[in-house]
């Protein structure tokens, strides 16, 4: 498995190189991966019912479309996104969140799972994923909240009143189920800071099996992820509509 630690912070561009590596790709993949603040919505859903479209323009807050379905999510650099790609045709996608919740054990973290695969501490959402297939390859990612900001996270995700009465009639969007949440770093039996977290974790999906190692992106992947960027994922039509030049 190709362990990716990825240190872009561009939404965009993150978003394309999971479809780069989905598409690209014969090895397993992970990735782990951080965005400046943004809203990622899924594929299906209508940005207008699930986005704070004043708040996150007044503050500056990126919004995006991800490849996959699910729900709307709010990002910022507490939050870590994990991505697994594999070469899984039976699709059985509850053994990943088991890599996380066996991942956050060894911090003294007793973790459970929902029925939407969200990962949860005392009842409280710590996680939340989505999937995708891609002929016979799947892709898993999820979120974990360690140190966000959760008053933005819960502004951005509140959509006032009068603009939902705005909302466009579509039958297909896909509505975002929400669920009260907290941070990983205030359960934990003692404080650990983000860059350590980071290394942790990156350390701990490289040591799971022999022949594993740490990667980066070549030029070439980069060039590739960045015209996927500009051509799909940081265009309006992709963002508003989800309609892309890029098939």
């Amino acid at each position: 498995m190709l362990c990716i630690d990825n240190r872009t912070t561009d939404v965009y561009f993150n978003l394309a190189a999971e479809e780069y590596l989905l598409k690209n790709t014969q090895k397993d993949v992970f990735m782990l991966w951080q965005n400046d603040p943004c809203v990622v919505i899924g594929k299906h859903q209508d940005i207008f019912a699930e986005v704070n479209i004043g708040f996150v323009n007044e503050n500056k807050i990126k919004i995006a479309r991800r490849y996959s379905g699910g729900g709307a999510v709010y990002h910022d650099q507490g939050n870590l996104n994990f991505t697994f790609i594999e070469t899984n045709k039976s699709a059985d996608f509850d053994i990943f969140t088991r890599k996380l919740i066996d991942m956050l054990a060894p911090l003294g973290i007793s973790a459970s799972t929902d029925e939407r695969r969200g990962i949860t501490i005392d009842g409280l959402k710590i996680s939340g994923s989505a999937q995708s297939i891609y002929k016979d390859r799947v892709l898993f990612h999820a979120t974990l909240l360690y140190s966000s900001d959760l008053q933005k996270l819960a502004t951005s995700l509140d959509t006032p009143s009068e603009q939902k009465l705005k909302v466009r009639k579509q039958k297909t969007a896909v509505k975002s189920v929400k669920s009260p949440v907290t941070n990983v770093l205030n359960h934990l039996p003692s404080s650990i800071g983000l860059d350590e977290i980071k290394n942790y974790i990156i350390n701990y999906y490289t040591e799971q099996t022999e022949g594993n190692k740490t990667d980066v992106f070549k030029t070439e992947d980069i060039d590739r992820i960045n015209e996927l960027r500009n051509i799909k994922y940081a265009t309006e039509s992709w963002i508003y509509d989800g309609k892309s030049l890029k098939k």
